[in-house]
């Protein structure tokens, strides 16, 4: 009998689908009895395979796709899982609820139209499950259960792959490239941070746009595009700030990401990164769509080596303390023991 079994749709690239295959690979560390149903991906499912992770493949399409519905109840029939762990809407839409302990995992302020058979709902910040209960989910049913990220130390790139000067000032970016991510106002921040340079890593529909308004601001000599990125942690070694740019945001992974591997954090204070950081302490936070604001605190951080090592030191303390994988896994095990029919 299977213990737990994860749907999971997801689309090509995204944070919460990273995130589902680093949990499902520390249940699988962790010794976790699991079984996983999801969509076709080039990219995760052989890491999922390459980590001894169990999985079928099904479609997870519109409304016209009937085989993953029944696939599912198939699924359920063969594993009989005690718990079944879907993640976001459609996944958690397409899986019935049965003879188990239905739980969806949110990353989001989604509607609640698509949970409303499920036993317990997660959210990865306290905000979002505060947003749950004034939605009118109960609170006895709402749970917190964060992210956690990989801290293996990443390799620095050679800068001259992407015509950067070794010595230059280094701004990372990660993320896709949708207006909820805030890359305009970084990109215009730029003008007022001379000499450095910036990488943002992501694929999206904004791509000409952003290239168009580096350009525009006369910055296009110093921004680099470099696509959707599996070497992150590559990314974190050879950069010297971490920018999380977001004007919508729910956690800000890619905060606890930087914490992980040692940088310095600058943001913009969207919901994700001011429920993190400690301003001053852990990181800097300025007020959403302050060009000026963000760019001051990007010269700053690079200017002022003393505080860039306070801000990386304490970032890695509060990323030991809640979001290491250890951390996290034994949080999600006890949850599921506590639930479990």
């Amino acid at each position: 009998m299977t213990m737990l079994l994860q749907t999971m749709a997801g689309s090509p690239f995204g944070g919460a689908e990273e995130f589902f295959v680093r949990l499902a690979c520390g249940f699988q560390r962790a010794g976790v009895d699991q079984h996983c149903v999801v969509r076709p991906n080039e990219g995760r499912n052989p890491v999922l395979a390459e980590n001894g992770v169990s999985f079928d493949e099904l479609p997870f399409g519109g409304r016209f796709d009937l085989r993953t519905p029944w696939g599912l109840r198939q699924q359920i029939r063969k594993h009989k899982p005690h718990i079944v762990l879907s993640w976001m809407n459609r996944a958690s839409r397409m899986t019935p609820s049965g003879d188990f302990t239905k739980v969806a995992r949110l990353g989001g302020y989604y509607k609640l139209k698509n949970f409303r058979d499920c036993d317990h709902l997660i959210g990865n910040t306290k905000d979002i499950c505060d947003y749950l209960v004034r939605e009118g989910w109960p609170s006895d049913r709402t749970h917190y259960l964060p992210n956690f990220v990989d801290a293996t130390p990443g390799i620095a790139i050679d800068r001259s792959e992407f015509n950067t000067p070794k010595d230059a000032p280094l701004v990372l970016g990660l993320g896709r490239l949708h207006q909820n991510k805030g890359f305009d106002t970084l990109i215009r921040a730029m003008v007022d941070v001379p000499d450095a340079y910036l990488w943002i890593a992501g694929a999206g529909d904004l791509k000409d746009d952003l290239l168009k308004l580096s350009g525009e601001c006369g910055v296009a000599d110093r921004v680099r595009l470099l696509g959707w990125r599996r070497d992150v942690a590559n990314l974190f070694a050879t950069c010297d700030v971490f920018c999380a740019s977001s004007r919508h945001e729910p956690l800000g992974n890619m905060v606890i990401e930087a914490w992980a591997n040692g940088k310095p954090v600058v943001a913009q204070a969207s919901q994700g990164p001011v429920q993190l950081i400690t301003q001053g302490e852990s990181g800097l936070l300025s007020p959403l769509e302050d060009v000026s604001a963000l760019a001051r605190d990007l010269r700053t951080v690079l200017d002022d080596k003393t505080l860039s090592d306070t801000l990386s030191a304490n970032g890695r303390a509060a990323f030991e303390a809640d979001f290491t994988e250890d951390v996290v896994v034994a949080r999600y095990k006890t949850f599921f023991d506590e639930v479990a029919r």
